[in-house]
């Protein structure tokens, strides 16, 4: 088993709260993580029918059997237990008592928020990271990267990426997701989740997408708000603090897994990605997500943006550090071109020098280097890079 980086923050937080929450993808490794942890805790699978019977019909009786607390997994199916909870640990007083997890979002935190606010401490565990697969697995390049994603089965079992793709989306989306919204036409429903994959890096563009499908403005938001629960797409908002400028309002569209959107996309081997024209937004969507990984790992927020203007001036990703920012461009190329430096001059005339902490290149290369004030670093550098500069 691969050791996750975020382990030793939750044992440090199961000393400080008698609750932890661990959200996250399906598949992206929450139950074997809390079993790796916490291995003298019973486990409880709230998606057997049994039990969430059991739970949801007699809530009281079914925490009886649990004193000393246990795992609860995919607590959703069963978020009546939570106000239990409050209750039992509120008389206990005791640390690391419940551990629960599950996979969409919403759900649990509007739960939390309700009856356990202040008694648990909120994880989000996304799929591997490059740093916690580098000593496991070698790679031939950013495209294999980018291609085979994250998911943890996929290297566990040696799955083909299509395969897994396939079937995590058959299995997991639709039926998570025909269970909390009402999908009448799930072909309409895979056509959409395509489109999303073909605007990855792009502007959200609601009306656009509602006239590709023949749906309506309404609808799309709605589907689009459930993929954010489900952690399937992720929205970079623009950064607009201290700018009086006509700025973009609307989000940058992402997905947290770049295998599953390169899927969604048709690419069934390596070697489509090449001459791909979203492989940049790809390379993008991967810078990213590591960077957003590293943070969640550490048990940090997300404090990323992106900048843009109607003016055109454009920075792909802003990392914020109290009033300060770190610009980071991010080109796919393997060849440096003295245009990826464009971005940085615009940002300082808009923003002032003095808001500007240090500025980030990340391109498609291996050399690592500074330019003038410049960093400049590669998807497998980026994240240490970051934690050395800031």
């Amino acid at each position: 088993m691969i050791k996750r980086t975020i382990s030793s923050y939750i044992r440090k937080l199961s000393n400080q709260y008698p609750v932890i929450t661990i959200t996250g993808p399906r598949q992206s490794g929450k139950t074997t993580l809390a079993k790796a942890i916490f291995k003298n805790k019973k486990y409880i699978n709230l998606e057997d029918l049994e039990e969430r019977a059991f739970a949801q019909s007699d809530p009281k009786g079914f925490l009886k059997k649990i004193p000393d607390g246990a795992i609860l997994d995919e607590i959703q199916y069963a978020p009546c237990l939570v106000s239990y909870i409050q209750t039992i640990v509120d008389i206990k007083q005791v640390n690391g008592m419940f551990i629960l997890t599950g996979s969409q979002q919403f759900e649990i935190v509007n739960s939390i928020n309700q009856s356990l606010a202040g008694r648990t401490a909120l994880i989000k565990l996304l799929p591997f990271s490059l740093s916690e697969l580098e000593n496991h697995y070698n790679y031939s390049g950013i495209d294999e990267i980018i291609f085979r994603g994250f998911y943890p089965r996929i290297y566990d079992q040696n799955l083909n990426p299509c395969q897994a793709y396939g079937d995590y989306i058959e299995t997991y989306i639709e039926r998570d997701l025909r269970k909390l919204i009402n999908i009448k036409n799930i072909s309409i429903f895979q056509k959409f989740l395509k489109l999303c994959a073909g605007r990855i890096g792009q502007i959200l563009n609601l009306n656009s997408l509602s006239n590709d499908l023949g749906v309506s403005h309404t609808t799309i938001r709605q589907w689009i708000t459930v993929l954010q629960a489900s952690y399937i797409i992720f929205l970079l908002e623009p950064y607009y603090k201290n700018i009086r400028k006509r700025l973009i309002k609307s989000p940058k569209l992402y997905f947290y897994d770049t295998g599953l959107a390169s899927f969604l996309l048709g690419v069934e081997k390596i070697s489509y990605l090449e001459a791909h024209p979203l492989r940049g937004n790809l390379y993008e969507n991967l810078v990213i997500m590591e960077v957003l990984k590293q943070r969640y790992n550490k048990g940090e927020r997300n404090n990323l943006n992106f900048y843009r203007d109607k003016a055109g001036n454009e920075i792909d990703l802003i990392y914020n550090i109290a009033q300060h920012i770190i610009p980071i461009e991010i080109k796919s190329s393997e060849t440096i071109s003295k245009d990826f430096f464009k971005g940085f001059k615009s940002i300082e005339d808009i923003l002032g020098i003095e808001n500007i902490y240090k500025k980030i290149l990340v391109y498609g290369g291996d050399r690592e280097e500074k330019r003038n004030d410049i960093y400049i670093s590669n998807i497998y550098k980026i994240c240490s890079l970051i934690n050395k500069i800031k």
